[in-house]
């Protein structure tokens, strides 16, 4: 028999939030959660990473649905025997503060943050990073959640940083690093460069101008070469034409004007849309008359004129010919693609690789950081490229050069935190060679349990296999600076690991890591080459974030049996979005570190979004608010909502108010009125057979009642 306290009397109405609430309290006076962590000591280890989330923001229900997955794994594996530290970490750099800090201050530019200081700027950024931290753990905790909030970590902390700067060391002793110059995707609005899973965060639906253009042949009178573009701003950097040396190119001669074009054989329809129409199509053929066909080949060397002739002293070096490259298709344009080397990645490979262009040589790159034309485009000088669009089709349409203008509907990539278009411009940074390490990713991705397993099997297992080398850089100021100093030459570089390292390397004593504690030092050549100077850089925050598990415990440098124990963690949870960020940037770290996934299990959910299925918005107010719904119906009704949906198998969620209620009504009151009717019959009983009620538990699993039987096998389901 089982000895029990009396059982108590139980009110008819009961406020469920309340008895939360009360519970709450409870586990607050007798430090319930850290004294089980301490009390399960000396268990076999669950290891735990939890991602670290911006506190520039309140907490929505994507977090909370995280938040309760991880706080019902972690208490399983507490009680199933494990010892499970469970710590909280805060993202503190990157653009999502920069940009809070822009605003605030209406920063226009990268040379505002100059003028003001690095060290008046940053103690903007460092001043917010707190900003919500109360409301964090507020909410966090009402939801009952058991997660250790006065041993967080912070990205901003030093120990935290110092071990980012040993993550950037090691791969550089790998081989891992180099200094590059690369096309890569730019956000005007931020002024520095983004990474490749950045830019899939946030694309859009929109309208661009696509024209067609002329660039005559030199020497051949009414002679031109017909190339299309949806940039019409990247006309003035125009450097070289290029054509696919396989396909079939035609020269045909305008009945109206006498005009002669030249472009791909099976793109007339760029110019002559009708012939897309079989009952135009006849008409369309009237309008023009075939000269000859050749091979793409046979163009390349060819010269023209092009639209601008503001960098016209190229010619002598190789510009303003036709070059040939297997990246030029027929599915669209004109199939001769205008190349300007700093705003297009095949661009600047094809240049490259013909000569246009050469290594260690000034680029053409007439636009500034902040996405304006600089002096060298005199006419639209400090307009913004995509402004300066109509300006420059109304210019090249009257000088006669653009035969054709349309309008196009495609996705094109936007800023995820300033939500302005983003462009792609050449720029010099430091990356991370992920593509030296594609096979061993692939191969660590197979050890890994993940629900759903197809996320895995698919959507990741896809991004690994197209990942490209990683731009680890950002022009940027509130960050962890990259650690590498190089000579004026650029051949000598220094790549330091540790606070230590860089007080004996430089003599100078130093407290802090960021900025404008480190911008004024520098390190002594040991080649003879002067003084070495910090690359003007600071860390992508997602590196700063795949770094957490060995920069949340300052590993090397502390706790390296502790860490070395509990890795690779057994088990992680994020939204799907996170394939392409934590996720991803976890599996490089560790398995360029270590060759280890840097977790075990991992459970993938989809994403919360308004019960119209937009995306939840506080400036169109589409979602009731949590704290509201918690207060209404309680933190168990809501948990239960989301846990017991599609969500937690990376499907979305249309969150409905209405579903929250209905768990109240039709699990949480139900239970308790069975419990209150427990209670009565116990009462009852009590006053008939006039002894207290004592449970056996021998008696009712021996019981030969179906109800008994039901209600065991039920209890037993459960647990």
């Amino acid at each position: 028999r089982i000895s029990m306290p009396r059982l108590e009397e139980v009110p008819e109405r009961f406020s469920f939030p309340k008895g939360e609430e009360e519970i709450l309290e409870y586990w607050k006076q007798n430090d319930t959660f850290h004294e089980s962590v301490r009390l399960s000591e000396g268990r076999p280890p669950f290891s735990f990473y939890d991602g670290p989330p911006f506190a520039t923001g309140l907490p929505h229900y994507g977090h909370i649905l995280a938040g309760t997955i991880k706080d019902v794994v972690c208490r399983y594996a507490h009680q199933t025997g494990h010892h499970v530290p469970r710590r909280f970490g805060w993202d503190c750099h990157g653009l999502p503060v920069e940009f809070e800090i822009d605003k605030k201050l209406d920063v226009k530019g990268r040379q505002d943050v100059l003028d003001m200081g690095i060290a008046t700027y940053n103690d903007e950024c460092r001043a917010i990073v707190g900003r919500y931290t109360k409301e964090w753990e507020v909410t966090v905790g009402r939801v009952g959640r058991w997660i250790d909030f006065s041993t967080g970590y912070r990205t901003m902390d030093l120990s935290y940083m110092e071990t980012v700067w040993w993550v950037f060391q090691q791969l550089h002793e790998k081989g891992y690093v180099y200094r590059g110059f690369k096309v890569m995707p730019y956000s005007c609005a931020l002024n520095t460069p983004l990474s490749n899973f950045e830019v899939q965060q946030n694309y859009k639906d929109v309208s661009d101008p696509a024209v067609v253009v002329t660039f005559p042949l030199l020497g051949e009178e009414g002679a031109s070469f017909l190339a299309w573009t949806t940039t019409p701003w990247t006309l003035p950097s125009n450097l070289a034409l290029c054509v696919n040396p396989e396909l079939e190119y035609v020269r045909v001669r305008e009945e109206a004007t006498g005009a002669v074009y030249i472009l791909l054989a099976t793109r007339l329809v760029q110019l002559y849309s009708e012939l897309a129409n079989p009952k135009k199509a006849a008409d369309a053929r009237k309008k023009f008359s075939e000269v000859e066909r050749m091979k793409g080949s046979a163009l390349a060397g060819v010269e023209y004129a092009p639209p601008f002739g503001y960098f016209e002293a190229r010619r002598a070096s190789g510009a303003f010919r036709v070059i040939t490259g297997g990246f030029v298709t027929d599915d669209s344009g004109t199939g001769i693609v205008h190349c300007a080397p700093a705003f297009g990645e095949e661009d600047y490979k094809a240049c490259l690789e013909h000569g246009v262009i050469r290594r260690g040589e000034p680029l053409v790159c007439p636009v500034d950081a902040d996405g304006r034309f600089s002096d060298e485009v005199p006419e639209w000088r400090g307009l913004g490229v995509k402004e300066a669009d109509k300006h420059i089709i109304a210019h090249l349409k009257a000088q006669g050069r653009i035969i054709k203008v349309d309008v196009i509907n495609h996705s094109y990539p936007f800023c995820w935190r300033s939500d302005t278009p983003l462009i792609y411009r050449a720029v010099p940074g430091t990356f991370v060679a992920v593509e030296a390490i594609k096979e061993k990713l692939i191969a660590n991705n197979k050890q890994t349990y993940w629900v759903p397993g197809h996320v895995r099997e698919k959507r990741f297992q896809n991004w690994l296999e197209n990942a490209r080398d990683w731009a680890v850089s950002r022009n940027r100021f509130w960050g962890t600076p990259i650690p590498m100093w190089v000579s004026d030459d650029g051949e000598e570089i220094v790549v330091v690991g540790s606070k230590e390292e860089l007080e004996r390397l430089s003599g100078v004593a130093v407290s802090d890591l960021h900025r404008e504690f480190l911008d004024h030092i520098e390190l002594p050549s040991q080649q003879g080459k002067g003084t070495l100077k910090r690359v003007d850089e600071v860390f992508d925050c997602w590196f700063e974030s795949g770094s957490m598990p060995y920069a949340q415990q300052h590993y090397p440098f502390e706790n390296k049996q502790t860490f070395e124990a509990s890795f690779p963690a057994d088990f992680i949870a994020e939204g799907i979005d996170q394939t392409r960020g934590w996720f991803y940037t976890l599996m490089v770290l560790s398995t360029a570190l270590f060759d280890k996934p840097a977790f075990k299990n991992l459970i993938c959910n989809g994403l919360v979004l308004a019960a119209d299925g937009q995306k939840m918005s506080k400036r169109k107010k589409n979602y009731p608010d949590p704290v509201l719904v918690i207060d209404s119906y309680g933190a168990d009704a809501l948990r239960l909502y989301l846990i017991n949906s599609p969500v937690v198998h990376a499907e979305d969620l249309c969150f409905r108010e209405a579903g929250v209620m209905q768990n109240l009504k039709s699990i949480f009151l139900p239970w308790y009125h069975a419990y209150r009717l427990l209670v009565a019959s116990v009462r009852t009983a009590e006053a008939r057979e006039g002894a207290s009620f004592e449970p056996s538990v021998g008696e009712a699993l021996g019981s030969a009642n179906l109800m008994d039987k039901w209600i065991l096998a039920a209890a037993n389901g459960l647990v």
